[in-house]
């Protein structure tokens, strides 16, 4: 059992984020190797990772879900998450990204900036977290450091400082020129434990200290004591340069870039340095905003283990030996074993169980989790992703975390009775587990619907149904997770629900406007009854009746959204009004409401890049005019390729990959993430439901 806490200052809390196969897993085997933490390194081909744990991501070459990981560097703690790179598991980067306190961003040489390093680092401005990029693959053909830095500058609008040149590229890599210290770093060793320094050759002394000038300078434009130092032509030593890079980086001012090849096991080490030199730890990132849950008035969680407890679970895992487990960021107080908690989603105070520090798929026993520190807690039932737990005696609730909805269901129905039995209860789990995930029953075929972020998504949960769940299910065809709205205002709909009787009757009647919304609103409700012509007491009915109806809508029982529903009045019975009287008459009202606002069905847009050879390139964009693409631009990609990026309707996607394999010899690939909603042509709708 770890009882010893590491100080707060030495803390630093970091994912990996990056596009698919850019070489965060194996860039994380080789920061464990280097620190201690395993005495061989893993590899994802063979699937000997540490952080692919999971059976399906060994088999499949991928991450699928977050790992944490414990390391120690240079007397600092690295909690590190290496996070998934297919835009199918993004949940699990953002629930990442709302814990951690910087990220190192992880780019293929070769390719520069991808399509979902495009998401993740809008997902990282959204959450404020500084990052460093980590330029990866330098031993690849078609390697180039100043390709990728300039994507990282034109693609993400990012202001990228190089600390380093590579010295070589593709075959040719064998070390870098590091810019702060001027030297050049190699790794002469097959396994890269061992860093040796030489001076810069002439032939590479000139660019380095080019390089090394406009980084300097690149520095000082944001901090006004190094300018004050280079303004008086006074030489910045090592350390001042450090420490005006660190506020730099602090601030999202600048990004430090850094190159290597980590399956070639260099330029691991000083990217690991520029971790704890440069990144925040939790007292810099400093005090976390809350809310007093009964007043909503702000609470101020200070990063201090003598301050009152405030910590939030960021995902829950449903472990087959040791049962519930969920990761759990502490931002102020200590969280102890044994100490009794509360969650203010249900009010109700938790008794702590096993602390556990974790390593991918293996625990160790911790006493406490001290402020700033992530660890894990076993035995929490009730709780989900997004709960806080807070001191009894000073109430808080952090900010939640909030996820995109399924874009893709599919119906499922088991294979055998026994399987029928357990089907609800193992659905339920994987739902606590994966907020991207829903499954729901169809109230009129009876069927059970899942609905997940994609095709890959819904794969792996159903192999994860029967590998740990012990339940078989047959399966329909993938469809698209459609959704309607208004096209026009409706006003002064009325709704009524009234039933006479030989005892008490029930009366509800409601009157309500129905107006557009912006797109991505979702469903908003107002109520401007006056004088009472409903009472109060009631309208939480109407509200509840309206959501409950507006699941399912007009055109296709698709669930309706981006309305605004306002209450203007109705009347009341002194007998037979109730609240299910008005949750009825609501809901009859917001159909009535939905037909004549012209309602339409919305479909799911997504943003994809197609990469083909060139010489393929007319075939693939006539496949893509063929599935209604909207082409947003052609680049060129290294090695001959193209990159296609487009718009187009998911529904036109099912089977895009087998296609596009046949027109390009097996050589083209495509990402897509969602974008928006936009209105369905009208056979669309018309073979759906209208």
């Amino acid at each position: 059992m770890t009882s010893k806490a590491t100080p707060i200052e030495q803390l630093r809390n970091i994912g990996l984020i990056a596009h698919i196969d850019a070489g965060k897993t194996t860039t994380t085997e080789r920061f464990l190797y280097y620190a201690g933490r395993t005495h061989q390194i893993g590899s994802v081909d063979s699937g000997t990772t540490v952080t692919d744990w999971m059976d399906q991501e060994r088999e499949r070459g991928i991450t699928i879900v977050d790992a944490a990981v414990t390391a120690f560097w240079n007397h600092h703690q690295i909690n590190l998450i290496d996070t998934p790179g297919h835009i199918d598991f993004t949940a699990e980067v953002q629930r990442a990204l709302r814990v951690l306190d910087g990220a190192v961003v992880v780019f293929d040489a070769s390719q520069g900036v991808e399509p979902q390093t495009e998401t993740v680092w809008r997902q990282a401005d959204l959450y404020g977290v500084p990052r460093l990029c980590f330029i990866n693959k330098m031993d690849r053909i078609g390697a180039d450091f100043h390709h990728s830095l300039a994507t990282i500058r034109d693609q993400l609008g990012a202001n990228p400082v190089p600390l380093q040149l590579p010295l070589g590229a593709e075959a040719e890599f064998e070390g870098v020129i590091d810019l702060i210290g001027m030297r050049i770093i190699r790794w002469r060793d097959e396994l890269g434990a061992h860093r040796d320094y030489d001076e810069i050759p002439s032939t590479h002394i000139k660019a380095a200290e080019a390089a090394r000038a406009n980084m300097i300078e690149r520095i000082a434009e944001q901090d006004d004591t190094l300018l004050t130092i280079w303004l008086e032509g006074k030489e910045a030593d090592e350390e001042q340069l450090k420490s005006a890079l660190r506020r730099a980086t602090l601030n999202s001012e600048i990004v430090p870039v850094l190159c290597g090849s980590a399956l070639r096991n260099k330029g691991v080490q000083p990217l690991l340095d520029a971790v704890v030199d440069y990144l925040p730890s939790p007292l810099d990132i400093g005090d976390i905003e809350g809310a007093q849950p009964e007043t909503g008035n702000p609470v101020i969680c200070r990063p201090a283990d003598d301050a009152p407890l405030s910590a939030l679970l960021f995902k829950t895992v449903t472990d087959p030996y040791a049962g519930r487990l969920c990761y759990v960021r502490v931002y102020s107080g200590t969280l102890k074993s044994g100490a009794s908690v509360l969650n203010p989603r249900h009010g109700r105070p938790q008794r702590i169980g096993r602390l556990e520090r974790m390593y991918a798929e293996h625990r160790e026993d911790i006493v406490a989790i001290n402020a700033g520190d992530i660890a894990a807690l076993l035995g929490m039932k009730e709780a989900v992703t997004g709960d806080t737990l807070c001191d009894p005696g000073h109430t808080v609730i952090l900010e939640s975390i909030h996820f995109p909805e399924p874009v893709i269901k599919i119906t499922v129905a088991p294979v055998t009775a026994q399987d029928n039995e357990r089907l609800a209860e193992a659905l339920h789990r994987l739902a606590e587990d994966d907020p991207t995930f829903k499954a729901d029953i169809e109230e009129e075929t009876g069927q059970t619907i899942l609905s997940g972020m994609g095709e890959l998504h819904l794969e792996v949960l159903l192999e994860k149904l029967k590998r740990e769940q012990g339940v078989n299910v047959r399966t329909g065809k993938p469809k698209v997770a459609y959704k309607e709205t208004v096209t026009r205002p409706a006003k002064n709909i009325e709704g009524r629900f009234i039933r006479q009787t030989g005892g008490h009757g029930q009366y509800g009647h409601v009157v309500i406007d129905i107006m557009p919304g912006k797109a991505g609103q979702g469903l908003s409700f107002e109520s401007r009854i006056a004088g009472g012509a409903i009472p109060a007491a009631y309208i939480p009915a109407v509200e509840s009746g309206i959501r409950e109806t507006a699941r399912s809508g007009v055109i296709g029982g698709y669930p309706v959204t981006d309305i605004k529903v306002i209450l203007t009045n109705g009347s009341v019975h002194s007998v037979d009004s109730n609240l299910l009287a008005y949750k009825v008459a609501a809901g009859m009202a917001l159909r009535s409401g939905l037909e004549a606002g012209d309602s339409v069905l919305l479909e799911p847009i997504v943003r994809s890049e197609v990469v083909t050879p060139e010489k393929h390139l007319g075939d693939v964009l006539g496949q893509l005019a063929n599935r209604r693409a909207e082409i947003d631009g052609v680049n060129d990609r290294p090695g001959q390729m193209k990159a296609i990026r487009n718009l187009v309707p998911l529904s036109e996607m099912f089977g895009y990959a087998t296609e596009l394999r046949s027109a390009t010899h097996g050589r083209g690939s495509f990402t897509m993430e969602l974008d928006h909603y936009a209105p369905a042509p009208t056979e669309i709708m018309k073979s759906l439901g209208r």
